[in-house]
This record gives C-alpha cells, structure tokens and sequence, in this order.
C-alpha cells in the first residue's frame, strides 16, 4: 500500500485535478492507494477571511461565502458531465448553507470560539475530498474515508495533538478496505468526545503520514507543485535544483528552516519506521522528485541545502549580573514557554554576558515585555539590561549530513559571505554537524542565499553583475566586447556576466536580469533620467552579489563616490585617474577600505591603457623588490601627436586627429599641458611605494601660456592654430639635431618630472612609433638592464580591453576554497 498526499497546489483546478486521477491510476496498476486531500488551492485562506469577516459584518461576508461555493460549483461543472453534477451541487450547495448559518452566529454572539473555527476551517477539505471521491470513482474503486473515526487528538482546537496510540489502532482496521482507492481528507481529526478538530499548519501532510505509519505503507508520496526538496528556495535562487535524495534529518533540518515542501512533523510517523518519503510534482509527475530515506544521501556532495527563514528578530538579554548565576537561561526559557513563544536558534556567548534569541518579527513586543517583567529586580538594579531587539533579520542555513568531519564548510561559509559584504550577526551549530545557520540582515538574504548557492552547489558557474557608468568611446567598446565574449566566458570559464546597470550623462537603465547588449542604446533609452547619487543607490539598494562597478568617465564627481561603494562590498574598476592621483590620504583611504570590506579597486588602464603596467609593478614589489627609477613615455596620445606631425599639417589638425580616434582624454588639454602624464607618473610612484602629491612632480610644460587658459576646447584648437610657427620650430628643431620628440615621465634619486625631450637614435623611446607607451623600470633585481613594458598606450579598443581585464581579475578572485 502506497499513502499519496496532494497539496493545495495539487488540487488547485480541474485540469490539475485530471492529472491527479491519471497519477492515481497509474499507482493502482501494481499497489492499493490512500489518497489524502488538501483543500482546493486558496480555499483556507478564503475561510479564513469568511471567518473574520464574519465577525465584523455578515453583510460583507455573504460575497465571500458565494464566491467560495462558485469555486467549487465551477470545478464540478469542468470535471463531471452536466447530468451527473445534481447529488455533487446539491451537497456543496448544503455545505455553503450550514457555513453561512455559523456565519450568522458568530456575528450574533460576537465571537469566535476555536471549536466553531476549526468547524468551519475543515470545510475545504471536506468538499474537495467529496469532489475528488466522486470524480476518481468515474474510472476508479473508490471510498470515501471520515478521519473523525480514526485520527484521535486533544481538545487543543486548531492546533490539536494527535493520540498516537489510539490513532494507530484505529487506522490499522482500515487494512480491511478492499478499495483500489480511498480517499481522505486531511487535516482533520476529532477529540475523544468525538468533536471535530483540526491539526494545524501542515496538517494534511501529517494526516498521510499516520495513515503511512498506521498501515505500514510501503510509501508515502507526498505531491506538490515544485519536484523535490531544492538546494535553495527557487523564489530567490533561480539556479536551484532538486535534490535526489537525502536522510531524513536532512529534510527535517531543511524543513524546519524554511523549505516548505514538507512540514516537519510529517517525517516524525514514518521516521522510526524507515518509510520512505517521496517528494513528487504534480504537474510533471516524469521528474524524479526526492527521496527521504534512513540513510544519507550516497554523494560527494558536502552540503545538501540550503534554506532560510526571513522576517525574523534576535533578542538578547545581557548584563554582568548573569556570570555564573545558575537559572538565568531557565528563567528565560520559561518566559518564552509561558507565551507560546517558538525559540527558532539560540546562542550564548562562553562570558555567560549574553543569551541571544531568534524569534519571528511578530513575537517581540510580547517576549519583551515578559522579560522584562521575569528579571524586574535584575534591572532594577543595574544587574542585566532591559531586553534589546533587532528587527528585520533573517537565517541562513547550510545543511547535509556529509559535513560532519569536513574541516573548512564554515570557513567557506563565512568567507563567501564575507566577502560579499554580508554581516553575521549570529552564528549556530548543532554537535551533530548537520546545520551551520548564520543570522544576517533580511536586506542581504538575496544575496547570501545565492552566494553560498553559486558556491557549494555551482562552482563551475559565477554570476558578475556589472554596473557600468560611460558609454561613450571606451565605454561604447567595453560593452561591444563584453557582449561578443560572454558566450565564450560562459561556455569556457563558467562565468554569467550580466550588466545590470547602466549610464550616460541623460539616462540609466537596471535590468536585474541583465540588460540585452545586442539592444542596449534603446534599452538605455527608455531608462530613466541620470542621477549620480540615484544610480550608486540604486546599485547598493540592488544589493547583488559578486557585483562590480565600473567609472568609464573622466570627471572627478564619480570618484567622490568611490568609498561608498566600496563600504558595501563593490569593486570598482575604472580608467578614471581621479580617485587614484588625488591627494595621498584619499588614496590610501580607497585602498584601505576596499581590503577592509574585502572588494577590489582596480586601475590597470589609468596608466598604459591595456599594456600590464601596474599589475607588473604591483608583483615586483609584492616579491619584495625596490623601485630605484623609472623612465617612461606614459602618453599614447602625446606620442601619437609628435609621431604624425611633421609640419606639413598644421598641429592642431594631428590633434583633431588624436582626439576624434579616441587617443585623447576627452579634454585634449589634459593631455597637452603634461597633467595626465603627471597623473600617471603619480600613480606609479605610489604603487611603487613612494608616498607623495602630484605637486612634487616637476612638469616643464612645452605649449604655449595662452593656448592652456582658454576657455572651452573649441576656443583651445584655435589658439593652437594661432600658435602653429612655435610647434613648427621644435620639430625642425629635433630634426636638425637628429632627434625625436617625446613626452618623457621620470622618477630617480627622489625627484619625479615630465618634459618634452629630443631624443636620440640610441635611445630606446627613439623608435617609438604610433600610439605605443614604453616604460623602464629600474629596480634592484633590474639595476642594469630594466625591465621594459611596450606596447599600444591609447585608444577605446585597448583601453576597453584592460577594464575588461579587471573585470576578469574581480570574477576569478574567491576568498576562500574548500
């Protein structure tokens, strides 16, 4: 005999309802079938809004009273033919009629008592049962069992305890039913005085699960709309999946944490017995669903699930007069006993100074109250504080039976959700090793639940969600590339990089999900109006993992926002040199707070473009090497200028030119008057380990006084063409002496300049040629012969190419590996 549960979900229409009868049908070829019913899906919320109602107004209860007998009137008529409905309409039609009388009666006494509610609570079952009886009995054997007759309780109405003894005795005779079918509504029980009750929360499930313990059912199959018990909850991580198998403490860990598959008290019948449990789903009943079982799940799995509870508090009563006074807990413990408050995780500090306490939201204004009555006189005396609350948390648990005696799972834990910038307020575990629940803020279960999920359950895959501001030149390329190698990222490393924001000086577009890049100027578009402060708020508020924020622009506002995005746990990766060649305490400041919140602040482009020039620094100094000089053409655009000007165009065309190919910063003058190859000699001086500002850089600026104190970059073009002779003779000038012209950076003895050098052929910047950097590092293990980075210094394509770097540097970091 199999013992087969439907939930509401299962029972929630007449197409459902077909289905269900074919999943019967299909049980009977080889075993005899209990069937226990919950109420159509939605009828018990309808109930008990009928209920409630009713006690305010029968007037506006009538409307709810018809709509739930049209529910039931409107299955028969799709299930049955029209001249088999009359006994089934008639009985529903009876059963809506005696509800509307209690309706009435509760509003004339003006109460509601707990016997007269479970009376009128059980009615969905009762008329889903008798409806299903009727509809299996077309094509089946059926019966129609009452559970009054054999699930004895308590008289604790709406939450009644079962006698399991008697319940036991009573179900065994029902092995005398020859029925290939009997169907049961669950739910419902009856007091020893014969009086209806009901069960409470998950009691169609506990229903089935003493009839499967009662008959010794061979299963008990337990239908729902989902097709298993899930490695997290599929609402909020959408890469969840069924879990084949598992013991049943692991289900009723899971199950007690939030997953709400299968109630808890379910699995207590079956445990002892070593039923088997299956989760199946009702509508794709081909999916294999999970099997609970005595043993654990065979698997190199360590964990097993993941679950969570929200909207949630922690309570924490402390003080110094509770070291070593015996009872405090009891006494506390007993407070919550006598309100029927659940303790959902407790912990205690090894001081004794502090007990915390998670309860749900709902529960504290009660709790707190009883304490601090319980401990009046302690507080009154200075001994242990008034009760503190903190609202708005949730759990967070990890769970299997495989991480007994697996050295690190915490470790991983924590350090994934470290990482992501989520804090614990609280941290249990069983000695039993099958729970590590963590207590966090409700704001963060998002991203925690999905953190942990990529990490113990999709290792092989990574989401990145980037928030990108600048879609000009660079950031026009960076989204170009992004949306060719995706695929590839996807396919060969496992990475789901998706931008979920985006920004230009007019708009900015979220898309959780990721906004589609083969579309992104129209979806950008119909974004709305650009607010700086707005969009790095509606980045933090989005609160999603492994997420990373990239400045494309070159203005100075962004950077100002940099800490603030950092303190909540984004990297940032930017070409922007603002953040990075500000004032030497700003610097610090950003480096400290990105390793002090765990993320990374990244500006390989802000010297050289995508050529690996800090990187390469950074491992230099890392291994313990010293800088002692450095020599280098930092400009792209300056070399590109000098290289393609030869007097016979005039200067400021070649610097059109240089402008309109994107070697250029926006403002040209940044790069004319020698300040962004000081901001960039700055920079390396820093990572190099030199504290210093960018006024102890000496710049011998080249262009004229007049030509750098205009007004507007229009005004700027002009005043180069007014000054083209001066440009004419420092080129002939370096052809006569057989020389180039170079922009120059250089750092040795403890003085750093920029200038404008002739140089020769014997010198490596010589053959510079196009848009190509060059930068000499002469350092201890480098003394004679330096170590040369070369290569193309400027342009979108280049430039888009190291931010894409460094995004590739944020997706493979991971804090910690099992």
């Amino acid at each position: 005999m199999k013992v087969l549960k439907f939930g509401g979900t299962s029972v929630a229409s007449a197409k459902i309802i077909k289905q269900v009868r074919q999943i019967v049908a299909q049980e009977v070829d080889s075993d005899q079938v209990i069937v226990v019913v919950s109420a159509f899906g939605g009828v018990t919320n309808l109930l008990e809004e009928i209920i409630q109602t009713a006690a305010i107004s029968t007037e506006k209860a009538l409307p709810l009273l018809a709509q739930l007998g049209q529910r039931h009137l409107q299955t028969v008529s799709e299930l049955f033919p029209a001249e088999k409905t009359e006994h089934i309409e008639a009985h529903i039609n009876l059963a809506i009629e005696k509800l509307g009388e209690m309706v009435k009666g509760v509003n004339i006494v003006g109460e509601l008592t707990p016997k007269v509610k479970d009376r009128v609570m059980s009615i969905g079952e009762r008329l889903s049962s008798f409806i299903i009886n009727h509809y299996f009995n077309q094509k089946l054997d059926t019966e129609l069992i009452d559970p009054q007759n054999f699930i004895l309780t308590d008289d604790n109405y709406g939450n009644a305890t079962v006698i399991h003894n008697l319940t036991y005795e009573k179900i065994a005779d029902l092995s005398n039913l020859a029925n290939q079918v009997i169907v049961c509504p669950g739910f419902i029980g009856a007091s020893e005085e014969g009086i209806l009750t009901t069960l409470g929360r998950g009691g169609s499930d506990y229903t089935a699960a003493l009839l499967a313990r009662g008959l010794m059912a061979s299963e008990l199959q337990i239908w729902t709309d989902v097709s298993g018990m899930m490695t997290a909850d599929p609402r909020i991580v959408k890469t969840a999946k069924a879990i084949s198998r598992l013991s049943y403490e692991e289900a009723m860990e899971l199950s007690h944490f939030g997953a709400k598959v299968i109630y808890p008290p379910t699995i207590q019948p079956v445990l002892k017995k070593g039923i088997p449990i299956k989760i199946k789903n009702t509508l794709a009943p081909e999916d294999d669903g999970t099997l609970i079982t005595k043993e654990s799940s065979i698997t190199d799995r360590t964990v097993q699930g993941l679950t969570s509870i929200n909207n949630l508090a922690l309570v924490n009563l402390k003080g110094s007069g509770m070291v070593g006074v015996p009872k405090i807990s009891y006494r506390l413990f007993r407070c919550f006993a006598k309100q029927n408050i659940n303790i959902i995780l407790i912990t205690q500090a090894s001081s004794e100074h502090t007990i915390s306490i998670v309860i749900t939201e709902e529960e504290t204004e009660m709790a707190a109250k009883a304490v601090n009555k319980e401990f009046a006189m302690e507080i009154e005396l200075g001994k242990i504080d008034r009760l503190e609350i903190e609202k708005e948390l949730a759990i967070v648990a990890l769970v299997g039976s495989n991480m007994q005696n697996q050295v690190g799972v915490s470790g991983k834990m924590f350090s994934t959700l470290g990482a992501n910038g989520v804090n614990i307020k609280a941290i249990a575990q069983g000695s039993s090793e099958r729970n590590i629940s963590t207590v966090i803020h409700s704001k963060d279960l998002k991203k925690a639940l999905n953190s942990l999920h990529e990490d113990f359950f999709l290792s092989e895959r990574k989401r990145i969600n980037l928030f990108i501001i600048g879609v000009g030149n660079v950031g026009g390329e960076l989204l170009l590339q992004l949306k060719n190698q995706i695929p590839v990222l996807l396919k060969e490393e496992h990475l789901d990089i998706r931008v979920v924001g985006l920004a230009n000086s007019k708009k900015m577009q979220f898309q959780d999900e990721g906004i589609t890049l083969s579309n992104w100027p129209n979806e950008l578009n119909a974004g709305e109006v650009m607010r700086k402060q707005s969009f790095i708020d509606k980045m933090i508020a989005l609160n999603l993992r492994n997420s990373v924020f990239i400045d494309n622009t070159a203005t100075g506002d962004i950077p100002e926002l940099y800490l603030n995005v950092l303190k909540s746990s984004i990297s940032v990766v930017t070409p922007n040199k603002v953040a990075a060649s500000a004032s030497y305490d700003q610097y610090i400041e950003i480096k400290k707070t990105a390793q002090r919140y765990r993320t990374q602040f990244l500006f390989e482009t802000n010297v050289g473009a995508g050529l690996p020039i800090i990187s390469t620094l950074k491992d230099l100094v890392k291994s313990g090497d010293k800088v002692l000089a450095i020599e280098a053409v930092l400009s792209g655009s300056l070399n590109f200028i000098f290289n393609n000007y030869s007097g016979e165009r005039d200067f400021s065309s070649v610097v059109k030119q240089a402008q309109k190919e994107g070697y250029t910063e926006p403002d040209p003058r940044i790069d004319l008057s020698g300040l962004d190859v000081k901001r960039k000699l700055l920079i390396l001086m820093r990572e190099a380990g030199i504290a210093s500002e960018i006024e102890d850089i000496i710049g011998n600026e080249f262009m004229p006084t007049e030509c750098l104190e205009t007004d507007s970059i229009n005004s700027f073009f002009n005043t180069l063409a007014e000054n083209e002779d001066s440009f004419k003779r420092m080129y002939e000038q370096a052809q006569n002496n057989g020389c180039q012209l170079k922009f120059v950076a250089q750092y040795r003895d403890g003085k750093a300049t920029t200038k404008l050098l002739e140089v020769g052929p014997e010198h490596p910047f010589y053959n510079l040629r196009g848009k190509d950097n060059i930068v000499l590092f002469y350092t201890r293990r480098y003394k004679d012969q330096p170590l040369i980075i070369k290569g193309a210094g400027a342009g979108a394509e280049v430039t888009a190419s190291g931010i894409f770097a460094d995004i590739m540097k944020v997706a493979h970091s991971k804090p910690y590996n099992l």
